[in-house]
């Protein structure tokens, strides 16, 4: 299994998080087996100024995390369907976060697909058809 990032890693500049998350693997421990995907697509979140940024509100009891130190994971849900991953950056005080947008499932991925909201989607929509 790869290393573990550190929490330096994160208490950097937001963009440059983003970009040097692309590749990696996040893995979730569930009991004894690794469900784990490569990290293929990211989207950043720079402080209070981006208005696409939870925080660009300020500080609420939702948005907290952001205001903390870098290195925590903050989950929310959208739709009432589907939560989304970002992860704390830059220094404690300032809000900024990456969202992981995708991942490429590399391990355990029957099991990844059984847990999915919907498994009977298919796992790579971009090769679907779009011919009737």
């Amino acid at each position: 299994m790869p290393a573990k990032l550190s929490r330096p890693f994160y208490s950097r500049l937001t963009l440059d998080v983003a970009s040097e998350l692309l590749g990696k693997v996040l893995v979730r421990r569930l009991g004894r087996r690794n469900l784990a995907g490569r990290i293929v697509e990211t989207e950043a979140y720079v402080g209070p100024h981006d208005l696409a940024c939870h925080a660009s509100r300020g500080h609420t009891p939702r948005t907290s995390v952001m205001f903390g130190p870098p290195g925590y994971a903050y989950v929310y849900m959208i739709y009432g369907f589907y939560f989304c991953l970002n992860v704390v950056t830059e220094p404690k005080g300032y809000p900024a976060a990456v969202l992981i947008r995708a991942v490429e499932p590399i391990e355990n991925v029957d099991l990844m697909s059984e847990l999915r909201n919907n498994p009977e989607r298919e796992n790579n929509i971009a090769s679907r058809s779009t011919s009737s």
